[in-house]
């Protein structure tokens, strides 16, 4: 805590160790949790704090540790089940082979450039009392392995021997030895067991007692045994990193028959999202297409105002490219967004000259096409105006926590904005001119 409110950008340090009755995260004995609040400031401070975070940490042997933000905390955990963006989970059915390949793949990955946190999530060793049964010695005594084993079951889980009735419940009562006789071999091995005659013998004289390390538990998904390795990237790209990953695993680590991977997190996590959101836009778009024929008497007026969406599409790409580089799922839906206003706007120029021709009966001419862009600047630059200054202060401080997904979605936005408003006033006038001509006439006429 001392080393962590030494770096400039840390207000104030919090540990959260040991159980509580009712606690949130039932930790094991073996892992703390310290909550970090930083000074205000921007983007810039929050990344210069966590790399000083995790120099700190790495000053301190024998423990493994991940840096993360209470918002990717919460994400990694419902996408993987693991607190980390990414999770490599290898499974198989000898534990040993799945410790060995984790290992592996863990070293693998911590040469991958930008790979942070790079951990096994072995479960802590606990120590184990071992009671080997000798059947020779068990003959001479007298003694069967259940005489044995309820003689070791009493002494350690408990055997229940009554009840006691109260007004209001029933409360079962075990025996159970006294937690001093239970913490060393010795005092196990003077246990003493009854044989079916009815003598007694002690436990050491008929099995062998010794201590041991054992898992304190096993992992399984699926039915199979698992391992898991979590990285933290720290670049904004995570599916980049997962297919480096992915590339020198594949070139550095042989798996052994029975073993497989699986790689889970925000990468996987934004792929499905992904595809979730190109069927839905595929979906909206034969709809939206639909509708716009409709409204408009054919299929001419209806690509018209699509025309708009490739240079809406062009500001935003010109966005990312400014930004990083990085096609998230924020940026994603900036795009859908940008579509609708593109769209927008063109249906505002489409229809209005429209209605000049049919309603108001003026020719369909360029000076027609020129009066309805010069009436329609207004609401075109208001609508792109209004959007921009709401969206600014998103694009502004992206990089800040909790607006992974706002920040990039706004960026791409503004990016489409410039680039849509210039082809509505300036290039849809002459599309509109060039090919809604004949239908003008027809209409006119």
């Amino acid at each position: 805590s001392r080393d962590l409110l030494a770096i400039p950008e840390v207000a104030t340090v919090e540990q959260q160790i040991g159980r509580a009755e009712s606690g949130e995260d039932p930790f094991p004995p073996n892992r703390s949790e310290m909550h970090v609040e930083l000074k205000p400031g921007g983007a810039g401070g929050e990344d210069r704090a966590q790399a000083e975070i995790r120099k700190v940490l790495g000053r301190y042997p024998a423990i493994q540790s991940a840096t993360l933000t209470f918002l990717g905390d919460r994400i990694g955990e419902s996408l993987s089940g693991e607190t980390a963006q990414l999770a490599i989970n290898v499974y198989g059915s000898d534990l040993d082979v799945l410790d060995r390949i984790a290992g592996d793949i863990a070293r693998v990955v911590k040469a991958v450039p930008d790979a942070a946190d790079v951990q096994v999530k072995s479960p802590p060793g606990t120590p184990l009392l071992s009671i080997a049964l000798d059947p020779a010695r068990m003959a001479v005594h007298g003694v069967t392995p259940t005489d044995a084993n309820d003689a070791i079951e009493i002494a350690f889980q408990g055997h229940v021997a009554g009840e006691v009735a109260d007004p209001d419940r029933t409360t079962d009562v075990a025996v159970v030895l006294p937690p001093e006789l239970r913490q060393d071999p010795e005092s196990v091995a003077a246990m003493l067991v009854r044989a079916s005659d009815g003598s007694s013998v002690r436990l050491g004289d008929i099995a062998t007692l010794s201590l041991g390390e054992g898992r304190a538990s096993i992992a399984r998904a699926g039915g199979q045994r698992r391992q898991v390795v979590t990285i933290n990237p720290t670049r904004s790209d995570v599916a980049g990193f997962e297919r480096d990953a992915r590339a020198a695993i594949a070139a550095k680590v042989k798996l052994p028959p029975g073993v497989s991977l699986s790689f889970t997190g925000v990468a996987a996590g934004q792929a499905a999202a992904t595809r979730q959101i190109a069927l839905n836009v595929a979906v909206a778009a034969i709809a939206i297409v639909g509708l716009l024929i409709l409204a408009f008497g054919g299929a001419r007026a209806a690509a018209l105002i699509l025309a708009g969406t490739p240079f809406a599409l062009v500001g935003g790409v010109i966005a990312i490219a400014l930004t990083g580089g990085v096609l998230s799922l924020g940026a994603l839906v900036g795009f859908v967004t940008l579509f609708g206003i593109a769209a927008r706007n063109a249906i505002l120029l489409v229809a209005h000259v429209d209605h000049l021709v049919d309603e108001e009966g003026l020719p369909f001419d360029r000076a027609t096409v020129m009066r309805a862009a010069e009436e329609r600047v207004t609401p075109i630059l208001m609508t792109a105006l209004v959007t921009a200054l709401g969206l600014l202060p998103l694009a502004i401080e992206a990089g800040q926590a909790g607006r992974e997904v706002q920040g990039p979605m706004a960026a791409v936005i503004l990016g489409g904005l410039v680039t849509s408003t210039v082809m509505s006033l300036m290039l849809l006038p002459a599309l509109i001119l060039r090919y809604r001509h004949a239908q003008g006439k027809e209409q006119a006429a």
